[in-house]
């Protein structure tokens, strides 16, 4: 009772608390994105935002729906969907355009408050208030909010209509059934959610879903006979109507198997056997999860379901996959947050920061909704409320190994983050060449200024520039890549300290590139060095150089080629007590500093600036090691070890057991240190 009394109170928040003021932060942000989401399609000229609604917009700039539906090719939606928008014949399109816009903002805010309340309790008040925010944002964030946005359509309703009607089936059915109905009349693959309903025992509210569905259809047969035969019959439910099918924006098995190359009666054969197979699959998963009280996943599951089986799921539709992130896997606490940044990263980010730029791992970016939407419907085992591991997952201790897909997954998204905000740092080309003429100036006077004489002993001796300009283009980055490996491998402690210090290292080696924008010598114009790499620069075009377009060859200041090296050669030497090796690793980051002025991409300060980031990168994670959340955690008292010691006390004194000499896959304790016992000296985050 103590117990239970203690978490409902930490389930509340005070506005005056820390709690509270974090609350209050991410209510502001997901306010921040919302108004930033409505600003960027209401700021586009009116022939470009709302594209799909202009295909409602009659000459007068008023809707009409007195037309053919499908003569022009771009709407996709049921005669219904069109039959609801008579109401709106006499607005103007301007006064349209920011009414549709606000008006789908709150139908997004209304289905992250739904999604929450939706979540399986118990859950305390303080978790669903900070949970309705997070929802928000993400919503508004996934590419198919985005989208819908855009585009202007209603793709957010349907989806609405069926968490409310999952909600309520057991307290009203018929409202229910008619939320449901009402829902697949606007999205007809929503019909399956009725046998969902049917088999977790609402079989009223399914046969209300069934008979209201007839009945939108009828009436829009009634007003619209010849779209209605359009689209149902022509059509086949609209297949093939909109982008062609084999689009990747059409997540569905359908456009993957055309994808692929597959055409004719052996692909509509082979889509229906997997379309059969997944729908029987996934709707007895949902089932079992809605019995289970996770009605929020069943949802999302059957969702899944409907976008890998309908012919054409187009973006906007794809909203479903992104509510399967509530779903928990794994029985680690540490693996519990793979499925969801899984999840948010797929349904947020373009398919080519997922994977990278090699053709054989292509088709797993282009289509990685589909993927997250079969993982979800037809193969995660999601943990249930009745097992141990619902609320206690085993704990992932910073002696553990961390787990490898999130690894690979924020290490990719990582990479990807720090290439584009390179990309995006200034770039402009005086600010920068006069930065490079005050780097200069500062090394002339210090004496330190060697580039010019080291980059010519470097060009006229042949073989010594080829071999710089391949240690330049390679180690940079197969060295730290080998380095984590082993480390993961080898040394899973270290690894938590190792990669945690490279990512503040490089976040602050961003900064310095957004504060500072410097010209590297070799695109400093008049002052004879020679770019080894890319030959000679035409100064009197604006956009000279090989590479700038593709990246921003500004963001010389600091260095992080001479970080990077620097920081191989601190873990090197950490980690082996090998003379030769410790010997190797501290020579990479001399040979890198000579090789970046070599080949005229750095000057000296450039490196100074690299030794400096790696520096203080290391002076943060051992800050956040010793005062950061694993090691407040580490710090709290925890009841369970008492009343463990206690039971320990009264069964006797334990069998002796060997000191423990390592960690997790055998690491060993670095010199100098003694072995953790149980928790180490600097826990990882």
């Amino acid at each position: 009772m103590a117990d239970t009394e203690r978490r409902g109170a930490a389930g509340e928040l005070r506005w005056g608390s820390r709690g509270g003021l974090a609350l209050v932060a991410l209510w502001l942000l997901a306010g921040a994105l919302a108004a930033r989401q409505a600003a960027a399609v209401l700021r586009q000229p009116p022939e470009r935002r709302l594209t799909d609604l202009a295909a409602w917009l009659g000459d007068q700039g008023v809707l009409e729906v007195s037309g053919p539906l499908y003569d022009g090719g771009t709407f996709t939606g049921t005669p219904f969907s069109g039959m609801v928008l008579r109401p709106l014949a006499n607005a103007a399109e301007q006064t349209l355009g920011v009414a549709w816009t606000f008006g789908t903002l709150l139908l997004v805010v209304a289905l992250g408050l739904v999604a929450v309340t939706a979540l399986p309790g118990p859950a305390g008040r303080g978790v669903r208030l900070a949970a309705a925010p997070v929802a928000i944002s993400l919503l508004v964030l996934s590419v198919p909010v985005r989208n819908t946005f855009h585009l202007g359509q209603t793709s957010i309703i349907p989806v609405l209509l069926v968490l409310c009607g999952l909600l309520y089936a057991a307290r009203s059915p018929r409202g229910a059934g008619t939320a449901v109905g009402v829902a697949a009349a606007l999205q007809p693959t929503v019909l399956l959610f009725v046998p969902l309903l049917w088999t977790t025992g609402r079989r009223r509210a399914a046969a209300v879903s069934g008979g209201v569905f007839a009945g939108c259809t009828a009436l829009a047969w009634a007003v619209m006979p010849s779209d209605s035969w359009t689209y149902w019959v022509h059509h086949l439910a609209g297949a093939g109507l909109g982008a062609p099918a084999d689009a990747q924006a059409n997540q569905s098995l359908h456009g993957l198997l055309l994808r692929l190359g597959l055409r004719g009666p052996l692909e509509i054969a082979l889509f229906a056997a997997l379309a059969g197979a997944v729908a029987v699959v996934g709707l007895r998963r949902a089932a079992r999860y809605a019995l289970d009280g996770q009605l929020l996943l069943a949802a999302a599951l059957t969702g899944c379901v409907a976008v890998a089986v309908s012919p054409a799921a187009w973006q906007h539709q794809q909203l479903w996959i992104l509510l399967a992130a509530v779903g928990r896997v794994g029985r680690r606490s540490g693996d519990r947050l793979v499925w969801p940044v899984f999840l948010v990263l797929v349904m947020t980010l373009d398919s080519t920061a997922l994977v990278p730029h090699i053709a054989v791992l292509a088709p797993l970016g282009e289509n990685a909704p589909l993927i997250a939407a079969l993982l979800a419907s037809c193969v995660l085992p999601f943990v249930s409320r009745s097992s141990p591991l619902w609320d206690a997952p085993e704990r992932s201790g910073p002696l553990s190994r961390p787990n490898l897909m999130l690894e690979l997954l924020l290490i990719r998204v990582g990479y990807w983050l720090y290439s584009l905000i390179r990309s995006l740092a200034p770039d402009g080309r005086e600010l920068a060449e006069a930065h490079g003429r005050q780097i200069l100036a500062i090394e002339d006077a210090l004496g330190l200024d060697v580039e010019h004489w080291l980059n010519h002993a470097v060009v006229r001796a042949g073989p010594l520039e080829d071999a710089m300009n391949s240690y330049y283009s390679s180690l940079h980055f197969l060295v730290p890549i080998v380095l984590l490996a082993v480390l993961y491998v080898r040394r899973p402690v270290t690894y938590r300290w190792a990669r945690t210090s490279l990512s503040f290292a490089t976040l602050l080696g961003l900064v310095g590139f957004w504060l500072y924008p410097l010209a590297p010598p070799r695109l400093m114009p008049g002052l004879g060095y020679v770019d080894t790499a890319h030959g000679p620069q035409n100064f009197d075009d604006p956009d000279f150089g090989v590479l700038t377009g593709i990246s921003n060859q500004y963001a010389a200041m600091p260095s992080l080629h001479v970080g990077w090296s620097l920081w191989c050669a601190v873990v090197i030497i950490r980690i082996t007590p090998n003379v030769w090796l410790r010997v190797l690793g501290a020579l990479h980051p001399v040979l890198t500093t000579v090789v970046v002025m070599g080949t005229a991409n750095h000057y000296l300060l450039d490196a100074a600036g690299g030794v400096a980031v790696v520096a203080a990168g290391f002076g943060i994670t051992r800050l956040w090691l010793r005062h950061g959340p694993a090691a407040r955690a580490a710090e709290q008292p925890v009841e369970q070890g008492e009343e463990q010691g206690q039971r320990a006390e009264r069964a006797g004194p334990p069998e002796a057991a060997p000191e423990p000499a390592g960690t997790e896959g055998g690491e060993a304790a670095p010199e100098g240190e003694s072995a953790p016992a149980a928790v180490p000296r600097n826990p990882g985050p």
